[in-house]
């Protein structure tokens, strides 16, 4: 393992990031949109629509595109999902609306719902309209915590009710994992703050960046202050191998990378190994080996102890880490990181198999050289920012249908609870769903108070 190299910037010639980064999916042109929307059914009570997160009525905004209107096809959209424009993007179509469209079961080739709705929602983008704003003044105040896709659409939702919002975000932008956490390749054009300057657009809310919950503001301090509060703060913490040598030179968390990459001006300037690791099986393994791929890594290598079915990440979405080059390893779980002058040098792992529906160590080791290595094995809520305040289920907050927690002035949605799946959709979804309780409470309390 001596052979290894040092980690260095600037591997690639400078056209090359350009090139490597460039949009995943190109948009639709007019034409191709409306080629593209003439192959929907237009299905009364449309299964793509069912399998949507945030219920978007997808035949009617396709019917839009069809027939030209798709600054209309955005406002369908974005009645239903603020988010829409990154949504496009980064929401696993291919496994939620395209998954149930008709025309997969029919032809294995569903309507390109995802490209579609990137169309409509760039093109009111490109036109500087706004089709939303704030609601006439209720008097109520409302404090959102986390300006990621949970509380940005909570927000939005409660100013166009006429309630006074103000955000607090812990980091300098908004967005959220969007800004912070998708493949640059995804959300290229600068679009996660686009969408946010858009949302914000709306009026009536207020921001205050830089604020960490439970060091700058604290809930009980909110609660009191504000007439509700919404909880949107995400998964504050990543999990750790626990291994000896996790901590040596080389050895980072994919999250934190994802996070300085797309901060960064210039992509020539971001270190990166010849021969990379990267242990998990999520989505956060998959942008970080693919991007590090395309920063120019020679080898990139994702090992992950379950089998390819098990993955967090689609099947999709494995597929184009393979063809930008990576290889994935299964069943193998990481026994020790070795280091060789306080740099990282490889990663020993233990085959693993399913016993009895458990699953244990075949006795089976091998050895993987490398001088960079990325844990991108899952992030935890980290339960003392809420200061002890709030119920918790499996780690994290635990809310009803109404996203409701059990103090009776805080709302929560995102990761940072205990339902659904982790994905940015469903993030939308919550803040919405929260948005509508909150407002129903107020109004029902100022009715019962008069």
């Amino acid at each position: 393992m001596s052979g290894t190299s040092d980690i260095a910037a600037g591997r690639l010639p400078d056209d090359a990031y350009c090139h490597n980064f460039a949009d995943l999916h190109p948009p639709l042109d007019r034409y191709e949109a409306k080629v593209a929307a003439d192959r929907c059914f237009f299905c009364y009570d449309a299964p793509c629509m069912t399998a949507c997160p945030t219920s978007i009525d997808i035949p009617m905004f396709i019917r839009q595109i069809a027939t030209g209107n798709s600054v209309g096809a955005a406002k369908t959209i974005l009645d239903s999902n603020i988010m829409g424009a990154m949504c496009a993007r980064v929401c696993p179509t291919e496994q939620l609306c395209e998954e149930a469209c008709v025309r997969e079961a029919m032809e294995g080739k569903p309507v390109e719902i995802g490209r579609l709705q990137r169309h409509a929602t760039d093109t009111l983008m490109s036109t500087g309209k706004q089709l939303f704003s704030a609601g006439p003044s209720t008097g109520f105040k409302v404090a959102v915590v986390g300006g990621g896709p949970a509380g940005l659409s909570c927000a939005h939702g409660l100013a166009v009710l006429g309630h006074a919002v103000t955000i607090f975000e812990a980091r300098d932008k908004l967005g959220g994992l969007n800004e912070y956490g998708i493949a640059a390749y995804k959300a290229n054009g600068d679009i996660a703050q686009k969408e946010v300057e858009y949302i914000l657009g709306v009026g009536g809310i207020s921001v205050r960046t830089g604020v960490r919950l439970g060091r700058d503001v604290h809930l009980g301090d909110l609660a009191r202050d504000f007439d509700a509060v919404f909880l949107g703060i995400g998964l504050g913490d990543t999990n750790v191998l626990g291994l000896a040598g996790d901590d040596v030179a080389g050895s980072a968390d994919a999250v934190d990378y994802i996070a300085m990459l797309r901060q960064a001006d210039d992509l020539a300037t971001l270190p990166v190994g010849r021969r990379v690791v990267v242990i998990g099986g999520g989505m956060t393994a998959i942008d970080i080996a693919s991007q590090v791929k395309r920063l120019g890594a020679e080898d990139v290598t994702i090992v992950y102890r379950r089998g390819a079915a098990e993955m967090g990440a689609s099947p999709y979405e494995q597929e184009v880490a393979q063809t930008t080059g990576v290889l994935i390893r299964h069943w193998a779980a990481p026994t020790a990181v070795l280091a060789e002058g306080g740099k990282v040098a490889g990663v020993a792992f233990e085959r693993t198999v399913l016993r009895d529906g458990r699953l244990v160590g075949t006795g089976e080791a091998y050895t993987l050289p490398c001088d960079q290595l990325f844990r991108a094995i899952g992030q935890t809520f980290v339960a003392s920012d809420i200061e002890g305040g709030l119920e918790l289920a499996a780690g994290r907050v635990k809310v009803d249908t109404d996203q409701r927690t059990s103090h009776p002035r805080v709302w929560a949605g995102g990761d940072c609870v205990a339902m659904d799946k982790d994905l940015t959709v469903v993030a939308v979804e919550h803040g919405k769903r929260a948005a509508r309780s909150i407002d129903a409470t107020l109004r029902a309390g100022a009715a019962k108070a008069a």
